[in-house]
């Protein structure tokens, strides 16, 4: 449906559309900053008082909902009928040209095909970099790096964490967090130039020693109606030991190398209230280690 060429007006299945919102449990406010309306049009669309929609509205509320906006619309009476009363009229002329018919659909299949090997590339890139390790109710930095190009008008991140961990910071703040469910979604604007968004995760408290925190995530740009979804680059795992996580290696100290790309990654994370005085304790005492009672991390010499 996203190569279709839909009419300037559409038609609105405002049951599907709360439906599918409800199901998703995204709130009105955060459909209502995606597709660019007030939270009032948003409640209007769902209870059936708007039942024609622009054609882009009805493009952007497919991409809130994270949906085919086929899914959200309702066929035109008049057109249903008009529809049924071509195919009475046209069904003899189709038999007799139905070897030619076939010729006709393969070479356009062979035609798109072509084009879309030939389409440019992605017009935004996201790429997740994850630190090696996360102890058992740490806290881990993540960040996003992204690269849009001149043709994304906009988009939407969306981060999927592991079950039981969650995100307790992040710059910009996301515009739907749930918790419960490891997901969190950003909305930057068409206006806005994003290259960073860094966010920090507790893991579950519960996460056995040698397990792996898995994450995955897409980004939604909608330069010309298509919302497919194009999934993050990048580093998806943490693997979950009695480590800090600016601890590279897991050999138990925050060595010069390892402080100064965790001086990097402090430089990435501003906004977000990341420990600097515990990681330069550690650097000092050239040594750690983990407290599962108090799941806290104290500095400590190797040789003591």
């Amino acid at each position: 449906m996203a190569n279709k060429i839909l009419p300037p007006t559409v038609c609105l299945d405002s049951s599907a559309v709360r439906r599918i919102r409800e199901e998703k449990k995204l709130t009105q406010l955060y459909v209502a900053k995606v597709v660019g309306v007030t939270t009032d049009t948003i409640s209007r669309w769902e209870n059936n008082r708007y039942p024609s929609i622009k054609r882009e509205n009805a493009l952007n509320l497919a991409v809130a909902l994270e949906v085919e906006v086929d899914e959200l619309l309702q066929p035109a009476i008049e057109e249903m009928a008009a529809v049924a009363e071509a195919a009475e009229e046209t069904t003899p002329a189709l038999i007799r040209y139905l070897p030619l018919l076939g010729v006709v659909v393969v070479l356009a299949a062979l035609f798109g095909y072509y084009q879309r090997q030939e389409s440019p590339g992605l017009v935004l890139i996201a790429k997740r970099v994850l630190p090696e390790f996360a102890a058992p109710g740490g806290i881990v930095p993540v960040r996003v790096r992204l690269e849009a190009g001149p043709e994304t008008k906009g988009f939407i991140l969306r981060e999927h964490f592991p079950p039981g961990w969650q995100l307790i910071e992040a710059n910009p703040p996301p515009s739907s967090l749930n918790n419960e469910e490891g997901t969190a979604r950003w909305i930057v604007k068409p206006d806005e130039t994003r290259p960073l968004i860094a966010y920090l995760v507790r893991a579950a408290t519960d996460a056995p020693l040698g397990s792996t925190g898995s994450f995955s995530g897409e980004i939604v740009a909608n330069p010309n109606g298509n919302n497919a979804p194009t999934a993050l680059l990048g580093e998806n795992n943490i693997k979950v030991g009695p480590y800090l996580w600016a601890d590279l290696n897991g050999d138990g100290r925050v060595d010069d190398s390892e402080m100064l790309t965790a001086s990097d990654t402090f430089d990435e994370m501003k906004g977000v209230h990341l420990d600097w005085n515990q990681l330069e304790d550690i650097w000092d005492a050239e040594g750690y280690r983990w407290d599962p009672g108090k799941r806290v991390f104290i500095p400590e010499h190797p040789g003591k």
